[in-house]
């Protein structure tokens, strides 16, 4: 482990060292392999960190082979010399709070609730744990995120230390740990111990705070999502910024903001309700208005703009009013036609045929049944040039007859 330097000390920022060697990876990736090095390599749900070497920008760390393979932007000029190493000390220390964090909730909920976590995620924005329940109470929340703020407060020692398989039995271990040699135990006396590879601060204080944002039940665990450190910072200005703009659009105080809110979305659900019933007897009007001037129990018009779920809507009303009528509708929108064709119980046309033979003239698609069709395709002809077929066609029909 010597020369993995981020054990030796995680608060190492700055380095030098000698590649070993430089390639490109099976899918033609450049990276180098240092003699050692403070870059911590993804693992044990802890992401890679990032920096430069040589003022080259790294974009990946892994640990492949027995090997820290540096993924860089592109290669090095020179790997004869002593090389520099910067790593990117924000996203460093964040992860080390965000584990740290990681460890002390985990811990507080064994201890209060024996609830163990099976799994973990350290993502850029939030953590998230899983734990081994089906159930979890804004009680129990509450209870745990205390417990854990309660331990950052004490500011208690974080240490760690590296032990034999055998030596395992001196510790309280809150999980079995998979590796059976070079184990290495992250411990808060008293609180927590843990076998783990990541990177972790000195002591507790250094978490800040440990904020629970929600929880979700997943398969037979709950997910719980939450942030530590500077995070918790960020989250609350988010949270603050959105909150204001709310009381003033919402014309509230704070305290008021649920109320003022809930009483807005049932005011736009009434509104909606009422808009829906005026549109439904302007639809009305209009089906009744079409019927009065046709001919020959056909109704065929040609429309701007409208949404096939109108025209949809409006063929509806008309068959409903009057079983006897066919329904032929044309909508001009943009550079396409929409097509809706039906007939009332009374006929026996078949609307899938019609649809069918006046797709074939727009290169268009549709779909439906003898009785009810719909589709569209390019505007190769005028709506009104589209009606005048139908009527043609309509009208061979009948002297067929």
């Amino acid at each position: 482990m010597e020369n993995k330097l981020y054990y030796q000390d995680a608060y190492l920022t700055k380095f030098t060292a000698m590649v070993e060697k430089q390639e490109k990876d099976p899918s033609g990736k450049w990276y180098v392999v240092l003699n050692h090095t403070a870059f911590y390599p993804t693992g044990g749900g802890q992401p890679h960190d990032l920096g430069t070497i040589e003022n080259t920008k790294i974009v990946n760390v892994k640990e492949i082979e027995g090997e820290i393979r540096h993924y860089l932007e592109g290669p090095l000029t020179d790997t004869n010399k002593d090389i520099h190493g910067v790593l990117d000390w924000k996203r460093r220390f964040d992860h080390m709070q965000q584990h740290a964090g990681q460890h002390i909730l985990s811990a507080a909920f064994e201890e209060l609730l024996d609830y163990k976590t099976v799994g973990f995620h350290l993502g850029e924005e939030i953590v998230t744990i899983d734990l081994a329940t089906e159930v979890l109470s804004e009680q129990e929340v509450k209870q745990v995120e205390e417990l854990a703020n309660q331990i950052i407060l004490e500011n208690r020692p974080i240490k760690t230390k590296w032990v034999t398989e055998e030596e395992l039995s001196a510790y309280s271990l809150r999980k079995e740990t998979k590796v059976k040699d070079n184990i290495r135990l992250v411990m808060i006396p008293d609180f927590d111990y843990n076998g783990c590879g990541g990177t972790h601060p000195r002591a507790t204080g250094e978490v800040r705070a440990i904020k629970i944002l929600d929880w979700e039940r997943q398969r037979k665990n709950i997910r719980v999502q939450f942030v530590c450190g500077e995070r918790v910072l960020t989250q609350f200005d988010q949270k603050q910024r959105v909150l204001l703009e709310l009381t003033k659009l919402l014309n509230a105080p704070e305290s008021e903001m649920i109320h003022a809110a809930s009483r807005l979305v049932e005011q736009g659900k009434a509104l909606e309700k009422e808009l829906d019933y005026n549109q439904q007897q302007l639809l009305t009007f209009e089906a009744r208005e079409l019927l009065a001037k046709n001919e020959n129990r056909l109704v065929s018009e040609v429309f701007q703009n409208r949404t096939i779920q109108a025209l949809q809507k409006l063929a509806r009303i008309i068959i409903a009013e009057d079983d006897q009528t066919m329904v032929f509708f044309v909508s001009e929108n943009e550079n396409r036609l929409q097509l809706v064709c039906a007939r009332g119980q009374a006929r026996t046309e078949n609307m899938k045929s019609v649809l069918e033979a006046a797709l074939l003239l727009i290169n268009g698609k549709g779909g439906g049944n003898d009785s009810f069709a719909q589709g569209g395709g390019e505007a190769l002809m005028t709506g009104r040039e589209m009606i005048e077929r139908f009527l043609e066609q309509e009208k061979k029909i009948t002297l067929g007859k």
